[in-house]
């Protein structure tokens, strides 16, 4: 392909603006969002040193931000990748079920499960045949912590979405993937107080990503760093 296409979600910090940073630089254009203005338009100037960028500002459980998206996808004549990376933790320190506070899990769910949904629904008419779905999860949707019910449960039914898609659109591939434990802000207020530097930062979740997002891997849950680390066992 002669410059792809890919909208990521999530993409002014962390993982979303790692791998959107390697995607630019492998001549992929791109349609990036996040919450906050000022931190998005950082990154999408560094972004488009190497490749041309749509950025959009807004909160994916909004309605309108999702049509712009599909829109600025449209404009750029179509798309070879989504990334559903945009996601919330929840409350923290996060709560035990017995006490989550409604309104916070439902929340949870709109940014983590509904609103990737409804995203894909509009631009699955832009989407071209073989194009990748890539839903970024957790190793939280299928081990049963304590304190994680809230955004766990998000994620597996963000996976069990991701299986069905496949299985309804088998002219596309499908994927849920674990990027593993990463340096990330949201990673830190998971575990408020606590001392998270040895962790990976993101970039080393990224090189699985691209297996995904570039590769033919058929349809399925990965682990992203297992991925990256067989792409370089001789």
């Amino acid at each position: 392909m002669e410059h792809p296409t890919a909208l990521v979600t999530g993409a002014s910090r962390g993982l979303g603006l790692a791998l959107a940073t390697a995607l630019a630089r492998g001549g992929w254009r791109l349609v990036v969002d996040a919450r906050d203005q000022g931190p998005l338009a950082a990154a999408a100037a560094g972004l488009a040193a190497a490749t041309e960028v749509r950025a959009l500002a807004g909160d994916v459980a909004d309605e309108r931000h999702l049509a712009d998206l599909a829109a600025a996808a449209a404009e750029l004549g179509g798309l070879d990748a989504l990334v559903h990376n945009a996601s919330t933790l929840g409350p923290s320190p996060q709560p035990p079920l017995a006490g989550y506070p409604p309104e916070a899990l439902r929340r949870v769910y709109e940014v983590n499960v509904l609103a990737p949904l409804r995203l894909t629904q509009l631009v699955l008419p832009q989407l071209r045949p073989g194009g990748r779905i890539v839903a970024v999860t957790s190793d939280a949707a299928v081990e049963a912590y304590p304190g994680w019910g809230g955004y766990g449960s998000s994620k597996a039914a963000l996976e069990q979405l991701a299986a069905v898609l496949a299985a309804e659109h088998p002219d596309l591939r499908v994927y849920a993937v674990d990027p593993g434990d990463m340096r990330t802000r949201m990673h830190q207020e998971a575990f408020p107080g606590e001392d998270i530097s040895d962790r990976p930062p993101p970039e080393a979740s990224v090189p699985g990503l691209l297996r995904l997002v570039a590769g033919e891997l058929p349809s399925g849950r990965y682990q992203a760093r297992e991925l990256a680390a067989a792409a370089v066992t001789p």
